[in-house]
């Protein structure tokens, strides 16, 4: 039933967490309100009981605070599935074309779980307590969203929410309550994560149509027809797939325009394909550096560009490179 994989998703999502407060620093300043110090917060992964029981160990606290506070770790402490992200189970997608151009990659829409983690910080000073505090909390409001590459092979990017759940705060005391030990405050956060199973690949090539023909003959009803007739289309692509740039914009245009200039028409012959934008275009006529243009063709929405927008002409390159889904442009121009 099952088969070995590891995507790393969960020590990813960890790592991910972690950097988000690994930039912390607070300052100290004497009465003229010089600044006298930069402390940066060192961060480990570590529960709270670790640091309490370092702490026990310090004979002398009377040293710099530096050496010992302040502080910081976070632990990943929970992980439940989250019900109100599920998809279907058995649903798949495709992704992660190979360099060869003819595998891709197969795989289930992954499980949400939601990764339980505590911030744990731990200072001597109060005012160091609520620098480090107001630099974390006003970026949650109440989730802060990062981006993590999941899955490398098949280049599965997805934006995890942070969600912050709760503060609790807390001292403790050596001795009489008149001496404080150390101030500690602890920050609960759900970060929605997914876990995807294994990851297949198939043959491009054997799902890709390259070219369709159809033969009827036509003429009266007889054992012998008149005349035979054979259509063959060839798929096209209906978006530039290599990103290379052709020319740019030379001036603005709105949505009704079909002529416009551009900075060099040399590599944009008559009876092709550009894309600017998200808007494909079939070249009529060219005039110098003039296009005369069929706008928003294959349901692309003619809308307006600017000056020096990109300019990529659709050749024979982009129609190697057809994706699944795509009309392969057997539609009219």
């Amino acid at each position: 039933m099952f088969e070995y994989f590891y995507h790393e998703i969960l020590r990813k999502t960890i790592i991910g967490f972690g950097s988000l407060f690994n930039n912390i620093d607070i300052k100290h300043k004497n009465d003229s309100g010089e600044i006298t110090g930069v402390t940066k917060v060192p961060l480990a992964y570590a529960p709270t009981q670790k640091f309490l029981a370092r702490l026990e160990q310090v004979p002398d606290l009377n040293k710099p605070v530096q050496i010992v506070l302040p502080r910081m770790s976070f632990e990943f402490v929970s992980l439940n599935y989250d019900a109100s992200r599920k998809v279907t189970t058995t649903q798949t997608f495709l992704s992660g074309l190979t360099s060869d151009k003819k595998q891709i990659r197969k795989t289930y829409m992954p499980v949400p779980y939601n990764m339980g983690f505590e911030l744990n910080i731990y200072t001597k000073l109060n005012d160091d307590m609520l620098q480090i505090i107001e630099q974390i909390l006003p970026y949650f409001q109440p989730n802060y969203t990062f981006t993590l590459d999941l899955i490398s092979s098949i280049g599965e990017k997805r934006d995890i929410p942070v969600v912050i759940e709760g503060i609790t705060m807390n001292d403790t005391y050596e001795g009489n309550y008149d001496t404080r030990r150390a101030l500690i405050y602890t920050i609960r956060f759900i970060a929605k994560t997914y876990l995807f199973g294994p990851v297949s690949g198939s043959d491009i090539s054997k799902d890709i149509i390259r070219k369709v023909s159809i033969g009827y003959v036509a003429g009266e009803k007889s054992s012998l027809a008149t005349r035979e007739y054979t259509y063959s289309v060839e798929p096209r692509a209906t978006k530039n797939y290599t990103g290379n740039v052709t020319t740019y914009l030379d001036q603005n245009i709105d949505s009704n325009d079909t002529i416009f200039s551009v900075q060099d028409s040399s590599n944009i012959p008559t009876g092709s394909y550009i894309y600017v934008d998200d808007e494909e275009m079939f070249v009529d006529k060219k005039d110098g550096n003039k296009l005369i243009v069929k706008r928003g063709r294959d349901s692309t929405i003619a809308v307006s560009h600017v000056l020096g927008s990109e300019i990529k002409s659709i050749t024979d390159s982009d129609n190697n490179l057809i994706e699944l889904g795509d009309d392969f442009g057997f539609t009219t121009i």
